[in-house]
């Protein structure tokens, strides 16, 4: 006879609460982030609106019939959802393996982030799934941080245990039902502070009613074509100088379109050209280049045309050297419905165009 001397929370992480994120969890987490232009703070950002969405989802299938809202200015940070008086904090991790749980300084010591609970959940973004691995109160946490003199890492996070967090999500429910908002304290909010949080809200919202524009290059193969993107032919009537470089293409499968470098540049613009070819599979072979326009020889040096995933990883990049007349991505191949984004930069300035194949 075998003794098992596996206990209930073993077992809670060897079969933890899995929720699987669908299309429009992706679209709205990209929407989310869209106004951060750190790689770093991007990605993170993206991680913690995918952990932030799975979690109200979570929730609102468990308590249809409760009111859930979400406060992602900070997304960069955390995501919060708010309702029946409690703050739950979304912290998202790519990984576990070292059964350390980071938690940001700034959620535990800021009046406005903290909340009454934090919930550590683990994004898989290519498997498309987000694992809640626990949560912790926030009084809990303040003792254990007093408790062991616990100090923040020279990246700003606490790290704790993942032995100290609570495996059993019912638990959470339990305590959002059962107990009141009050029973767990939390530091006061200033005037000042409240203030600035609706100014947030504002922002957030304005930015969350933005439409974003995706282009979709699939209807190119059916003459779809958005106003934006103009035909080769009336490009170069308007664009004496623009000298296309690309060989053995079709007309109808390849679009150009003027993209403004802002004032710093002198309203100069450059062309940004996209050239698709139908292959097997379901799939579209993609070119890329930007050309200078407006008789400009060469385009301004270190002008950055780089290719992101739809997640914003950095897939490929190339620089503008001095009398560069123009510069191109290495051709890709991707599935139709596959969506990625090009961005241009130079000298801080970014600008960014969606994808769908």
């Amino acid at each position: 006879m075998i003794n098992s001397l596996v206990n209930p929370s073993d077992m809670r992480l060897l079969m933890p609460e899995t929720n699987w994120l669908e299309e429009e969890h992706f679209d709205k987490a990209n929407a989310m982030v869209n106004q951060i232009h750190s790689e770093a703070e991007k990605w993170q950002a993206y991680l913690n609106a995918l952990a932030l969405l799975s979690l109200e989802q979570w929730f609102q299938e468990r308590t249809p019939n409760q009111k859930i809202t979400s406060n992602h200015g900070e997304i960069a940070t955390v995501g919060i959802l708010k309702f029946g008086g409690f703050k739950i904090a979304a912290i998202a991790t790519e990984n576990l393996l070292d059964e350390v749980v980071q938690i940001p300084q700034n959620v535990i010591e800021n009046p406005e982030l903290v909340s009454h609970f934090y919930t550590i959940l683990e994004v898989l973004e290519e498997e498309e799934q987000v694992i809640l691995r626990g949560f912790i109160r926030y009084d809990k946490f303040i003792q254990y941080r007093d408790t062991h003199n616990l100090k923040p890492s020279q990246n700003n996070n606490y790290q704790i245990p993942l032995a100290l967090l609570d495996t059993e999500p019912n638990h959470l429910l339990f305590y959002t039902s059962y107990i009141e908002p009050t029973a767990i304290y939390l530091p006061e909010v200033s005037t000042q502070t409240k203030v600035q949080s609706v100014q947030a809200s504002v922002n957030s919202q304005v930015n969350q009613d933005i439409q974003i524009s995706i282009t979709k290059l699939s209807e190119w193969l059916q003459s779809i074509f958005d106003d934006t993107w103009q035909a080769m032919d009336l490009m170069l009537n308007q664009e004496a100088n623009l000298v296309l470089q690309t060989r053995n293409v079709e007309a109808n499968t390849k679009r150009g379109k003027l993209i403004d470098l802002g004032m710093q540049f002198g309203n100069k613009t450059v062309a940004l050209l996209v050239s698709i070819t139908d292959e097997n599979e379901d799939k579209l072979g993609i070119l890329i280049q930007l050309y200078p326009t407006g008789g400009e020889k060469f385009l301004p040096p270190d002008i950055s045309l780089i290719l992101l995933s739809k997640a914003g990883k950095n897939l490929q990049e190339v620089h503008a050297r001095n009398q560069d007349n123009y510069i191109q991505l290495k051709p890709f191949r991707g599935e139709v419905g596959k969506k990625f984004s090009i961005q241009i930069s130079v000298d801080g300035a970014t600008i960014c165009e969606d994808f769908e194949l």
